[in-house]
């Protein structure tokens, strides 16, 4: 199994006792793949373009056609089979997993691979995000719209899949992302999940959800969002 990771992670929100947040993360990454058993991490090195796409030289603003390449290439080198991606909202909508979804259609659609995208059910987090703003615990700011249009409708996910028997392992490999669960004020969700009970856990956690697409056209590929 190959995880290609895309950007630095270096715009990432993280406690500012954090001295080179691209180096931390490179060895936390090295060490979750290495929990979950990985044989192979590829880096792209291309910049975090932020939650806000504010970074001009990010990830989120380089020609997908390049790196959907890139993608192929680790794909035939390894003689893949099937490949993973983003769902078109980019899960919660982080320019850069948007940017994922579109390459990986792009690398699917020139390889032939059999391709899923990773990605969660919309309808109860959306509930429960309405929730937590009427109750007022989200951020003044906070719009829980935009949890309207995040991750998939439940009526299009495709495949269900149980980790219970792999959560140790799954959690332990949450955990070895440390930077991601620390932040100067705020709460951070890798934070919250790396504190559930065990129950709990195996409720929230013990079941992943994928979309299996179709290999998508060039035109559908570049759309990105279709």
């Amino acid at each position: 199994m190959v995880l290609v990771m895309a950007t630095d992670g270096a715009a990432g929100l993280a406690s500012s006792t954090i001295e080179d947040l691209t180096a931390t993360r490179t060895q936390e990454l090295a060490t979750s793949a290495q929990i979950l058993g990985l044989h192979r991490v590829v880096n792209l090195g291309y910049a975090d373009s932020g939650l806000d796409a504010s970074a001009a030289n990010g990830f989120a603003h380089v020609a997908p056609d390049g790196i959907g390449q890139q993608i192929a290439q680790v794909l035939s080198e390894e003689d893949a089979d099937l490949l993973v991606g983003y769902d078109p909202s980019g899960g919660y909508g982080h320019p850069d997993h948007i940017q994922v979804h579109r390459t990986a259609r792009l690398a699917a659609q020139q390889t032939g691979v059999q391709f899923f995208e990773a990605t969660l059910p919309r309808e109860p987090i959306a509930r429960t995000v309405h929730l937590a703003a009427r109750l007022r615990l989200t951020p003044a700011d906070f719009d829980p719209a935009e949890f309207d249009r995040a991750w998939t409708p439940r009526a299009q996910i495709t495949h269900r899949v149980n980790v219970r028997d792999h959560l140790g392992a799954k959690r332990a490999a949450q955990a070895a992302h440390a930077s991601q669960a620390s932040a100067d004020d705020g709460v951070r969700t890798l934070q919250v999940l790396g504190k559930l009970p065990a129950p709990l856990a195996r409720a929230l956690l013990g079941t992943e959800y994928y979309v299996e697409v179709t290999t998508p056209t060039t035109d559908e590929a570049n759309a990105g969002s279709s």
